[in-house]
């Protein structure tokens, strides 16, 4: 049985970077298709793939996140895993890319999902900002919060894997990966090079790709005057190392495999006579490759 990946929004479907790389399935929302047609067309895919991982925001809308609980609840599948992801919407987009490049390899259903955890702590994401009036995933102090009003000021935030303010122009960028990684940029109602310029530069990135902004963007990130990004690697070379260098066990309720201390499709926790261990990214000089 293969696995699909699914997002939800056509956004957050990213081009393949090869031709052997699957596109995403499109969970689309309450307000555009109506409940029994979702389950229709989930049930149908469920038969063709056999697994489905859908990735989404954990900021997404509750209307949105229920009605991904109530599909998986009416079809009564153990096949179907949602992994609410902290992080901002192209961050996402570009986790489920990295995603659709291991379903083509031979990890099992259980691995895949959990790799999910594994791969967000590879991922650099921010955004280029005109204001952070409305900012609430960073902690702003009160000069940038007045510096908003200016005119033409522009802030640099990174809130994944660690949270940084810094001022465009007058503050050195946030600190760069220790491994080589691709720029993902997505802009909105912004025209500024600091992203795809200064900071590309200071990260040393092996490349840049530009996307459309996901419809979401602005409301994660209080303003629509925003460019996005996310820093990750691009090798699946590297991808499927860094997933199979974890010890797998099987998960005691439904008997898939996992890595890390839950499973992705039921959350049962890993039961074992010693201390469970958390699901943490290997040493970073195993990647340096720069």
């Amino acid at each position: 049985m293969t696995t699909a990946i699914a997002v939800t929004g056509p956004e957050l479907v990213l081009p393949p970077p090869d031709a052997l790389t699957p596109s995403a399935v499109v969970l689309r929302p309450p307000e555009s298709q109506p409940l029994e047609a979702a389950v229709a067309d989930l049930a149908t895919l469920l038969d063709q793939q056999g697994y489905l991982i859908a990735l989404y925001p954990a900021a997404s809308p509750p209307e949105l996140v229920r009605r991904l609980h109530t599909m998986r609840a009416v079809l009564e599948s153990d096949r179907i895993a949602l992994l609410p992801l902290d992080l901002p919407p192209l961050a996402v987009a570009v986790l489920a890319r990295q995603l659709r490049q291991l379903s083509v390899a031979d990890f099992s259903p259980g691995v895949l999902a959990c790799a999910a955890r594994l791969l967000t702590h590879y991922v650099y994401a921010g955004a280029q900002l005109a204001s952070v009036a409305r900012l609430d995933r960073v902690h702003v102090g009160m000069g940038a919060h007045l510096r908003s009003w200016v005119p033409g000021a522009q802030f640099g935030v990174l809130t994944h894997p660690a949270r940084h303010l810094v001022a465009v122009g007058r503050d050195d960028p946030p600190p760069a990966p220790g491994f080589t990684t691709q720029l993902t940029v997505a802009r909105g109602q912004t025209h500024t090079e600091w992203v795809t310029g200064t900071l590309a530069a200071a990260w040393r990135v092996s490349g840049v790709q530009e996307v459309p902004l996901p419809a979401e963007s602005a409301r994660w990130w209080g303003t629509s005057r925003v460019t996005e990004f996310a820093a990750a690697i691009p090798d699946p070379t590297v991808l499927y190392q860094l997933v199979a260098s974890v010890r797998r066990e099987e998960c005691h309720w439904c008997g898939l495999e996992l890595i890390g201390d839950r499973c992705a499709f039921c959350s049962a926790p890993l039961l074992r006579d010693e201390e469970p261990r958390a699901l943490t990214a290997p040493a970073r000089p195993a990647l340096a490759a720069r």
